[in-house]
């Protein structure tokens, strides 16, 4: 069972942004050897934004999960009506797996999914130091002949780059200082006073939820400072990291809009580790972490709060 450059193929990833971003290095990997293949890719309804456009897939298709079942039965008829050669499920729960499999193409994806058995190839998903998730997805492809990782990647369109130029007058850092896990968060506190060590003027990411957080560190940092959160697109987002100086941000989705464009950037890692496999990608980049705590991490993801009560991974964070 091989890919051949007229194979079409359709990958899966439905799970976060940063999940998605890191999904084009499967896609730019089967492109780069097969430049024929018909590459579409299933995305959760909301983050496609940033892969719509994308010049190595044919087309993005979204599962609106607010419609689960409604919606991937109507996903599985579209696959059975015109079936695919391929499907690469880098997904590992259920959904995922139960549209592979009832799609009838050949499905190969990690032995984590609930539905593996089903699977015409099924391979590990290990978490072990200096695997990165793009070499774990890579696994899967590798199997079927692919024979080169190429990075994961994201090209902000002519709009989004025009969109920003009103921001790049003077040089910038950026701040993407939300995240979805409150203990993946970098304190308020610290991006405070972080801000006060910036030259140049520093320009707050994040989505429209993420704007009253911005706001209270604008609040409390230095004048040049602007709160763009909920301001711009995704894709506006990700040209304004790429012509920033430095981005800042936590183990979360803008990490890995670094990591897609190569822009400068310094991660923090609170609660989490990168042995995770989810470190920056971009030639320049560095990590700044607490060291020597028994409690790190705890747990593979990021927590609503801290299981100890004292966030010392994120309050003695030196930055």
């Amino acid at each position: 069972m091989l890919f051949a450059n007229n194979s079409r193929i359709l990958i899966i990833q439905t799970a976060f942004l940063g999940d998605v971003i890191l999904s084009t290095s499967v896609v730019n990997s089967i492109k780069a050897q097969y430049p024929e293949a018909q590459l579409d890719l299933l995305v959760k309804k909301g983050n496609e934004g940033l892969v719509l456009g994308h010049p190595n897939l044919n087309q993005v298709l979204t599962f609106d999960k607010s419609r689960k079942w409604r919606e991937m039965l109507r996903i599985i008829r579209a696959n059975r009506a015109t079936p695919y050669d391929f499907i690469v499920n880098l997904h590992r729960f259920a959904s995922s797996g139960l549209i592979a499999v009832l799609s009838k193409s050949k499905t190969v994806g990690f032995n984590k999914n609930p539905l593996a058995r089903f699977y015409t190839l099924k391979l590990p998903h290990p978490i072990s130091k200096g695997i990165h998730e793009i070499d774990r997805n890579f696994s899967l492809i590798a199997a079927l002949g692919i024979k080169h990782l190429v990075k994961p990647s994201i090209i902000p369109s002519e709009e989004a780059m025009q969109k920003v130029t009103e921001y790049q007058e003077t040089p910038y850092v950026c701040f993407a200082p939300a995240s979805v896990w409150a203990t993946k968060q970098l304190p308020n506190e610290k991006w405070v006073e972080l801000s006060e060590k910036q030259d140049h003027i520093i320009y707050l990411l994040g989505g429209p939820n993420d704007r009253t957080l911005c706001e209270t560190i604008k609040t409390k940092s230095p004048a040049r400072i602007q709160n763009v959160a909920g301001e711009l697109s995704l894709m506006e987002s990700v040209a304004l990291m790429k012509g920033a100086i430095r981005n800042y941000v936590n183990d979360s989705g803008p990490l890995h809009f670094a990591s897609a464009v190569n822009a400068p950037v310094t991660a923090y890692f609170c609660s989490t580790v990168t042995d995770f496999g989810f470190g920056p990608l971009s030639d320049d980049s560095e990590v700044n972490e607490v060291t020597g705590l028994t409690c790190r991490p705890c747990g593979l993801h990021g927590k609503k709060e801290c299981p100890e009560g004292h966030f010392k991974c994120g309050k003695e964070m030196v930055v």
